[in-house]
């Protein structure tokens, strides 16, 4: 039997999942997967939609009590974090309309985060791939972009007010977690399935070439050097494995968002049952 699978079109969750999802890994069952931006499977993970689910980490603490955390295949990493964009020289976001691309998305927790201490913003959810768009053409004051968008940008005529990754190293000296996958507990082994990503993270970069077409594809941005530098910055060590540094940074964000009153408590440490 099929186990379900979503996860986003992007080039780095493509290029990670093109072995599992093309029956490439030994041992591995079949998969179907559904394609959706990360707001959506957000939400859909809250209703037990999904065995398998690329999830933002700031949603996890309304989904453990279905899922089980997987060390691998997320979006983890240093230089990668989200950009607080404007069009022309605006330099604060007093009084200002922030689109952005989630209510739940790591994203706008490192946002709420920041902002804590200064003046409040209208935030407006919006699709991800209008968020550049509607600020350029002045619809929003400012947006808050994630992946491909580091790149492209300035084609929008727009300026990075704050690299909220940037912020968050600085702060803390940890990593920034992005994207988790999660397990559906009671249907899928969190440690096979944590075997069958690993797997397939390594046959991507044994033979990168091999996932060319499936990632471009599905990749909103066709160039292939934006496409290459995705991958490149997305996809590193800890999408093989969270590591220690990849669980204390999953941690600080939780616990700081908690204490914040921004997300539920969660129990313990998400390393523990990986660990011990």
């Amino acid at each position: 039997m099929a186990l379900s699978l979503a996860f986003s079109p992007c080039p780095n969750d493509t290029f990670i999942f093109h072995a599992l999802v093309h029956g490439q890994v030994a041992g591995a069952p079949p998969v179907e997967v559904t394609f959706a931006d990360v707001d959506v499977t957000n939400t859909a993970a809250e209703r037990g939609e999904f065995d398998l689910v690329k999830v933002s980490y700031a949603a996890l603490p309304w989904l453990l009590d279905k899922y089980h955390l997987l060390p691998c295949g997320g979006a983890l990493g240093r230089g990668c974090g989200p950009l607080v964009l404007t069009r022309g020289d605006r330099n604060d976001l007093s009084g200002a309309t922030v689109a952005v691309p989630g209510d739940r998305t790591t994203a706008y927790l490192l946002f709420r985060l920041w902002a804590a201490d200064r003046p409040p913003a209208r935030i407006e959810v919006v699709p991800f791939h209008e968020i550049m768009p509607g600020v350029a053409a002045g619809r929003y004051d400012a947006g808050l972009v994630i992946h491909e968008a580091r790149f492209t940008y300035h084609r929008h005529g727009l300026t990075s007010l704050v690299d909220l990754g940037e912020w968050w190293e600085a702060d803390t000296g940890l990593p920034i977690p992005l994207g988790a996958i999660l397990a559906r507990r009671g249907a899928v082994d969190p440690e096979a399935a944590a075997g069958w990503i690993r797997e397939s993270v390594r046959m991507a970069w044994a033979d990168p070439a091999a996932s060319r077409d499936y990632v471009l594809s599905h990749a909103q941005e066709m160039e292939l050097d934006v496409v290459d530098r995705h991958i490149g910055l997305y996809v590193n060590e800890f999408s093989a494995d969270l590591g220690e540094a990849g669980f204390a940074a999953v941690d600080a964000l939780l616990g700081r968002a908690a204490a914040a009153g921004l997300v539920p408590q969660t129990s313990s440490s998400f390393a523990t049952a990986w660990t011990s």
